[in-house]
C-alpha cells in the first residue's frame, strides 16, 4: 500500500481560523512538518505539545522560491518512502500553494505517493472578512512575484499576494500605476485575521512601496475603479466601449453602421496604417493600428447583434490558424528554409480550403484587391507549379513584347483591344516586378508621391517667376522639372 501524505492547511492566521479536522490531524501526528514555521498558529500547535520540523532553512539556500519549493517537494517524497507523514501549510492547500500543485503533479504519475488534503480558510476569506467587502461583485486575484506576467483588471477589486518586501512592492507599484492613476487609494493588509497583529492602512498608490508594514502576512487590496477610466486599456475594453456604443443609450452614428457602410473606412485605415509606415513615423503608426482595430471590433460587434460571431471567435480562428499553418513551432515538422515555411503555407491552406485545383487557389486571391497586388499574387501562386519564365530575360522581352502590341493598335479607334493591351503590358510589368523583388503597388505609390513632390517644385518655382502654370507650354514646364529631378538626386 502507498505511503500516504497528508496537507493540512493551517489557515490565514489565527486559531479560529483552524478547522476542527485539521486539528484532529495535526495531533495524530508523530511529528507536523511546516512549509514555514513563520505562522502565527506554529506556537499554539507547540503549546498541544505537538513536535514540528520546518523547511525554513532551505529558503537560505536557494536564488528564487521556485527552486526553494522544489527543494522541498523532494524532501518530502523522500519522506514518504518510508513513512505516513502530515504536511501543514499556510491557509488553504489550494490557494498559492505552489508546493501541492507539484505534490499533485508528482502523485499522479507515482502511484507509490497518495495524497489526502484537509482543507483550511485561506487568507482570501480573512481579507474579505477584515474588509467587510463581497466579492461576489468580482474579485481577481494575483501573485505579487509574478505581477509582470498577469493581467490586471480595474473592473472588479483585486488582492495581490506575496508582497513582502519593498521591492516586490517596488515592481508592483510601477505595474499598477500603468493602469491606475498614482493616488488611486490601496489597502495593504498585513496579517489579515491573526488577533493583535493585523494592521490594515490605506494609502495612495504612489506610497505603496515606502510603508514599514511588509512582510509575509502582507497584501494588497485595490478597489475597482467607479468610471472604467484607466491608463491602460485592454481588448475588453475597446469591445465594451464598441457595444456601449451600439446600445440604446450609445452614438446614434455607430448604431446605424453596417458591414457595407463600413468598407470605405476600412480600406481608408488600412492605406492609412500603409502610409505610417511608408514614413516610418511610429507615433502615428500606433494611432492607426489603432483605428483600423476599430474597425475590426466594429465589425465584430454588428456580427455578435446579429447572432454569428464576436470577437472571441474571430481571436480563436486566428490563432488555431497559426498554430495549424505552424506545424514546424507548435509540431513535430523540421522547416529549416523560408521558401519551405511557405511551401507548406500554401499546402496547408489549400487542404484548409479542401481545394481541388491550383485554379481555385488563383479564384480565392479577394476580387476587391488593387490590381497590381492582385495580379502579383496570381503571378506568385502560378510560379510554385512552374508556370513562369526561367529567368527574368523572359520577363523582360514578354514587356517588349506587350508595348510593340499597344504600339500597333494605340492608333486604332478599338478601345476594347487598346485596353486589353494595356492591361497585358501592365501584367507583364508586375511579372518583372516580381522577380526584382519589387512590390509594383508599392513602387507605384513612390512614383505617385515623386511626381506630386516634382509638380510641386514646378508650381512654386513658376510663382516665384511671377508665372501661372496654365501661362506656361510645356517645354518651360520640363526645365523646372529637370531641376526638380536633380534636387530629388541632391536629397
Amino acid at each position: 500500500m502507498p505511503n500516504k501524505i497528508t496537507v493540512v492547511g493551517l489557515g490565514p492566521g489565527g486559531k479560529q481560523y483552524l478547522t476542527l479536522e485539521a486539528l484532529e490531524k495535526i495531533k495524530e501526528a508523530g511529528i507536523l512538518y511546516l512549509r514555514t514555521e513563520r505562522h502565527p498558529i506554529v506556537g499554539f500547535i507547540r503549546d498541544l505539545g505537538i513536535k514540528t520540523y520546518s523547511f525554513d532553512d532551505i529558503y537560505d539556500t536557494k536564488e528564487n522560491f521556485e527552486d526553494v519549493y522544489d527543494e522541498i517537494v523532494d524532501k518530502l517524497v523522500n519522506l514518504c518512502k518510508d513513512q505516513d507523514i502530515v504536511y501543514a501549510v499556510p491557509g488553504s492547500p489550494f490557494v498559492a500553494e505552489y508546493t501541492v500543485q507539484r505534490l499533485i503533479d508528482i502523485s499522479e504519475k507515482d502511484k507509490d505517493i497518495h495524497l489526502e488534503f484537509i482543507a483550511g480558510v485561506s487568507f482570501i476569506e480573512a481579507i474579505v472578512n477584515t474588509l467587510k467587502r463581497d466579492p461576489i461583485g468580482g474579485l481577481k486575484i494575483i501573485d505579487g512575484l509574478q505581477i509582470n506576467s498577469q493581467r490586471l483588471d480595474i473592473t472588479v477589486d483585486t488582492i495581490i499576494t506575496q508582497v513582502y518586501n519593498n521591492f516586490i512592492a517596488s515592481q508592483v507599484k510601477i505595474k499598477l500605476m500603468e493602469y491606475y492613476d498614482e493616488e488611486h487609494m490601496i489597502t495593504i493588509i498585513r496579517g489579515a485575521g491573526v488577533k493583535g497583529e493585523e494592521k490594515i492602512i490605506e494609502v495612495p498608490l504612489y506610497e505603496l512601496d515606502r510603508t514599514e508594514h511588509l512582510d509575509h502576512l502582507t497584501s494588497i487590496f485595490i478597489p475597482k475603479t467607479s468610471n472604467n477610466i484607466t491608463k491602460k486599456y485592454e481588448m475588453d475594453n475597446l469591445v465594451n466601449i464598441m457595444q456601449k456604443l451600439r446600445s440604446k443609450e450609445g452614438c446614434p452614428w455607430d448604431k446605424k453602421q453596417t458591414h457595407q457602410s463600413l468598407k470605405p473606412y476600412l480600406i481608408e485605415e488600412c492605406y492609412e496604417v500603409l502610409e505610417a509606415i511608408e514614413e516610418e513615423d511610429v507615433d502615428l503608426l500606433e494611432e492607426e493600428l489603432g483605428d483600423l482595430l476599430l474597425q475590426i471590433v466594429f465589425h465584430c460587434e454588428i456580427a455578435r447583434e446579429s447572432g454569428y460571431f464576436d470577437i472571441k471567435d474571430v481571436i480563436t480562428g486566428i490563432c488555431q490558424k497559426l498554430i495549424r499553418r505552424h506545424p514546424h513551432v507548435f509540431g513535430d515538422i523540421s522547416v529549416d528554409t523560408t521558401d519551405k515555411v511557405l511551401e507548406n503555407w500554401e499546402e496547408i491552406k489549400r487542404q484548409e480550403k479542401d481545394e481541388k485545383s491550383y485554379t481555385e487557389s488563383l479564384m480565392r486571391i479577394p476580387k476587391h484587391l488593387p490590381a497590381l497586388m492582385k495580379s502579383y499574387k496570381v503571378q506568385a501562386k502560378a510560379a510554385k507549379v512552374g508556370f513562369d519564365w526561367d529567368s527574368i530575360d523572359g520577363a523582360m522581352e514578354k514587356v517588349k513584347e506587350e508595348f510593340q502590341e499597344l504600339i500597333n493598335v494605340f492608333k486604332t479607334e478599338k478601345q476594347d483591344e487598346i485596353k486589353e493591351e494595356i492591361g497585358d503590358l501592365l501584367f507583364a510589368i508586375v511579372n518583372v516586378a516580381r522577380f526584382l523583388k519589387v512590390r509594383p503597388e508599392l513602387a507605384l505609390n513612390e512614383t505617385i508621391e515623386k511626381f506630386i513632390r516634382r509638380f510641386e517644385y514646378i508650381e512654386r518655382a513658376a510663382n516665384r517667376n511671377g508665372q501661372n502654370l496654365e501661362d506656361m507650354n510645356l517645354q518651360e514646364m520640363d526645365i523646372l522639372w529637370n531641376e526638380a529631378k536633380k534636387m530629388d538626386r541632391k536629397t
